[in-house]
């Protein structure tokens, strides 16, 4: 596992556990040498997870879970705590695209990106806190927004609502937090290649903008905002809390590409 173990006999949980970012991070939590629960709505994925932690020396738990049901939100908590005794840390990751112009999107669809992206992180972080608050030690939480929270794309009115709402919200939450030694912070991913993006298009010259608009000179992995999240509930970022931290290789920048 990791050299530092700096997460050691910690328990860490990410929501959206199954692939991309959330993947890498519940890998990178683990390789800090915390026990990890990864959940999502695709058993097999979150096994898949829960295999790649083992083969390296983790101890993981895949619990199945709809993060916009409250009662799913609430047994995935009281699983948490009875498996491995706590929570410590969060990674609510969960969430689902959405993409469609606003003439062409049904409501059912724009309520249940709303329902994930948002109205999911709010009932994970209200239940989380509840588990962090009882046991008296604090905690961190980070949630997945996007870059997309300030940026724009046509047809991406829902999700970008769902992400712009997020960075309003981890705010308050912070505030709310702070008096329980619990700190709330957002990462805001940029172009990210992950199986999310790849579902939209087929065709990887699609991604060619991207890169040249990319000071970095390429779009992201997972792992590059997976690392990032275990910093954030590092002891490292103690002092860190209600950020929108973007991870996007500075491709939000403003200014003139050449």
């Amino acid at each position: 596992m990791a050299q530092s173990l700096r997460l050691e006999g910690k328990v860490a949980l990410v929501t959206g556990g199954g692939s991309g970012i959330g993947q890498a991070a519940a890998l990178a939590f683990a390789r800090d040498g915390a026990n990890v629960v990864v959940a999502g709505r695709r058993r097999a994925e979150l096994e898949e997870t829960v295999s790649l932690i083992a083969s390296q020396g983790g101890k993981a738990l895949a619990v199945p879970t709809d993060v916009s049901v409250a009662a799913q939100v609430q047994a995935l908590i009281a699983t948490t705590v009875t498996h491995f005794g706590r929570l410590d840390m969060a990674f609510n990751n969960a969430g689902v695209e959405g993409f469609a112009p606003i003439t062409e999107m049904s409501e059912a669809l724009f309520d249940q990106v709303i329902g994930i992206n948002l109205k999911g992180v709010w009932l994970s972080v209200k239940y989380q806190f509840d588990a962090m608050i009882a046991q008296g030690e604090g905690g961190a939480i980070v949630n997945t927004s996007s870059w997309l929270a300030k940026g724009a794309m046509a047809g991406t009115s829902a999700y970008s609502a769902s992400k712009g709402a997020l960075d309003a919200m981890v705010r308050a939450l912070a505030l709310e937090g702070g008096a329980h030694q619990i700190r709330v912070n957002n990462v805001n991913p940029g172009i990210i290649d992950t199986p999310m993006a790849r579902r939209l298009t087929a065709d990887p010259s699609v991604m060619i903008p991207f890169v040249n608009a990319t000071p970095a000179g390429r779009v992201g992995v997972p792992e590059d905002v997976g690392d990032v999240v275990a910093w954030l509930c590092s002891p490292e970022a103690r002092f860190v809390t209600g950020q929108n931290l973007l991870v996007d290789g500075g491709f939000t920048i403003a200014g003139l590409r050449v």
